[in-house]
């Protein structure tokens, strides 16, 4: 009795670490945030609509996953095995239990790429972009045109490309996508030679120049030394501030909220400010960059009663938030973060 009680007692651990992993439970922690907790669409496409799940093979799932999309708001799960994938796959796929997977097929689609082009201007182009870029912004209400309910995909992102194969593209463009903009070009009287001349073409967007590229490593503090007293510093920041057009919000405490009103020290203090027109266009390429707005620089004085300047690093910023739309705008803030400090401690 003893024995076999141990035996049980060693296979238990044995049992949890052969055990599959929990799909729907992956779904939700690294998908649900984008795609909705049962993939009914947000700021990422929705996953249980029929008509997409019906063309869409478990191989583009999984390269999908596994690629992400660069520059936009799906990143590349690539710390994830490949049994967490198939089963963020297989909960994926159950979202409709009633449509069955189609086959995967890498065949290419023969078509003529000129054609395409033609093609492409007339139905896609409208939502898509000349060049493929998609929708413009994440997707959020606030950045997306009120008449698109979803962003529509880049066609010529790399991620994109990896992951569709020409026979998903074609059946997208036969079936369309009932509950979104994508209509089904079989509906609006284009032939089987029209969709595979629109395929060519589309993949030819794929091998155009431009396409976007991370951000060099950055460090995600910009600091500087100030020669003056921190009274001083916080002085010349604020004049440095409306120098670049911008407006002073507020100056308060380091540790305001932190600590009881009037116990804050005395020798940290950040000062807030803001150009509301620019916030409107970063907030409208992607609402996550509220989450760095207004606009901050922190002076603190030393251990050594010197001043020290810093400030969060945009271009830093930029490599998080994987948008090609946002890394101008970071640029933009962070060559006036350097303007300023440098301007407050020359």
């Amino acid at each position: 009795m003893r024995l076999a009680l141990l035996i049980l007692l060693l296979a238990l651990p044995l049992a949890g670490a052969l055990a599959a992993p929990d799909g729907a439970r992956l779904f939700r922690e690294h998908c649900s945030a984008c795609h909705g907790f049962d993939g009914q669409g947000g700021m990422g496409l929705p996953l249980s609509l029929p008509d997409f799940l019906a063309v869409a093979d478990d191989a583009y799932l999984t390269r999908t996953i596994r690629h992400g999309r660069p520059g936009r708001l799906m990143p590349a799960f690539r710390e994830l095995g490949d049994s967490q994938v198939q089963a963020i796959v297989g909960f994926i796929r159950g979202l409709q239990p009633g449509i069955p997977a189609p086959p995967s097929n890498d065949e290419p689609v023969a078509g003529d790429a000129r054609r395409g082009a033609d093609l492409y201007r007339k139905h896609c182009q409208r939502c898509h972009g000349a060049d493929g870029w998609g929708g413009r912004g994440t997707g959020v209400t606030f950045s997306r045109p009120r008449d698109f309910p979803v962003m529509p995909p880049a066609l010529n992102n790399p991620g994109f490309q990896a992951a569709a194969s020409d026979r998903f593209i074609r059946r997208t463009l036969l079936h369309g996508r009932r509950g979104t903009p994508m209509p089904s070009f079989r509906e609006r009287g284009l032939s089987e030679q029209d969709v595979d001349d629109i395929v060519r073409y589309v993949r030819q967007l794929g091998r155009a120049p431009g396409s976007w590229r991370p951000p060099a490593e950055q460090p995600p503090v910009l600091m500087f030394d100030s020669p003056y007293s921190l009274a001083q510093t916080v002085a010349n920041i604020k004049r440095a501030v409306v120098g670049n057009n911008f407006r002073t919000v507020r100056v308060q405490p380091l540790e305001t909220g932190l600590r009881p009103p009037g116990e804050e020290s005395p020798g940290q203090y950040v000062i807030f400010f803001c150009n509301f027109e620019f916030a409107n266009r970063a907030l409208g390429l992607d609402p996550r960059v509220g989450l760095f707005l207004p606009c901050q620089i922190t002076v603190l004085k030393t251990a050594d009663g010197g001043v020290k300047v810093m400030s969060m690093n945009p271009k830093f910023m930029s490599r998080i938030y994987n948008n090609r739309e946002l890394d101008e705008a970071c640029d933009e803030m962070h060559d006036l973060y350097l303007s300023i400090m440098e301007e407050a401690t020359l």
